[in-house]
């Protein structure tokens, strides 16, 4: 393992590397990037190390940054795993953060504290390098300590969402500026069961549904609508570039995920003051206090799901005083400041293993 020599003196600056191996979009990818650019608002000294993709590059160029890009091939790749090492001992930080399998993979120990940063329930046997774990959510910390892991090598730091308090409201072209309309956000994937929420439109009247992304179940889902009788009230399209405007307008957040390990979408209904509703998956059953801060409704169940719609719809004062509670719940845990302030505490106080 490291010797003593991970440790820093007290005034050098807090260097922390990020190491993002994922895929070119993602809710991690995109919340490694809000994070790298924060810290290093915040005064850290960050570098980011990526695998090749211009448009991330870019975004953290916009953000002050410099971040060094390697292919993150296969297990033969000799030039990401030399350019890493290179990079990172070039740069000396107390803490290397290898975010998700392929980067702990391919992230070699050395003078620093390596921890390895999950965001699911991945194959822990690709961070047996690694001296500390991150989960961002208490699940994912229970569960990696159920595997074998020390209680003091593992930490809660949760992700931030952006303020939307004071984002414009922003109606989709395709209804009438000041339309109630009930919105889902992410890909369209059969993870995030956005069959059941057709399914259960077909219990909920009148009001539209916006579910903004893209994917492979874009054409199941289209056929579902046509089916269930509900296609001229369904809207999806397609990746929304104003989703914090979009959330300002909608009159209900939706949820439906079969799997979320965190729901990112979740906190940022918070953030936008709105009723969240979400199915009682890993993550939003985690963030949501059923009838306090938003409505849980059993996954795979249209029934339910309709019905916790219909009671936000129908009981302005519940949902007013459920997105009163939500926002409340942004500003102490998952508001910038909060997790900027957990992560440096981490950094500056973890340990080698």
């Amino acid at each position: 393992m490291m010797d003593g020599t991970a440790h820093r003196k007290t005034t050098q600056p807090l260097k922390v590397a990020h190491i993002m191996a994922g895929a070119p979009t993602g809710g991690a990818e995109l919340f490694f990037e809000r994070l790298c650019i924060a810290q290093a608002a915040a005064g850290l000294s960050v570098l980011p190390i990526i695998r090749t993709n211009p448009e991330r590059a870019q975004r953290l160029h916009a953000g002050s940054l410099a971040p060094v890009e390697l292919p993150f091939g296969n297990m033969l790749d000799i030039r990401t795993r030399m350019g890493l090492r290179s990079a990172l001992k070039e740069f000396s930080p107390r803490v290397a953060v290898a975010w998700m399998n392929r980067a702990a993979r391919f992230t070699p120990q050395g003078n620093w504290v390596l921890a390895g940063r999950l965001g699911g329930f991945y194959d822990l046997s690709y961070y047996r390098r690694c001296s500390h774990l991150i989960g961002n959510t208490h699940g994912l910390v229970r569960w990696m300590r159920e595997q074998g892991w020390p209680a003091n090598a593992v930490h809660y730091l949760p992700n931030f969402a952006t303020d939307l308090a004071a984002t414009p409201p922003v109606w989709p072209d395709f209804l009438q500026h000041g339309t109630p309309f009930l919105l889902a956000l992410g890909r369209l994937h059969k993870n995030k069961a956005f069959d059941v929420l057709i399914r259960a439109m077909k219990h909920v009247p009148h009001i539209p549904l916006v579910i903004a992304g893209e994917g492979p179940e874009r054409a199941a889902l289209e056929a579902l609508a046509q089916q269930e009788g509900v296609a001229e009230r369904i809207f999806m399209p397609g990746w929304a570039n104003q989703p914090g405007g979009l959330l300002r307008a909608c009159s209900v957040m939706i949820c439906p995920s079969r799997h979320e390990p965190l729901g990112n979408v979740v906190i940022e209904g918070f953030s936008a003051c709105k009723p969240v509703i979400a199915t009682a998956s890993q993550g939003p059953s985690e963030l949501i206090r059923n009838g306090e801060n938003g409505l849980l409704a059993p996954v795979e169940d249209a029934n339910t799901l309709a019905a916790q719609i219909c009671t936000a719809l129908e009981t302005p004062e519940l949902a007013a005083r459920m997105a009163q509670a939500g926002r409340r719940d942004y500003e102490t845990t998952y508001a910038v400041s909060p997790v900027l302030d957990a992560w440096h505490k981490f950094l500056s106080t973890v340990e080698a293993g």
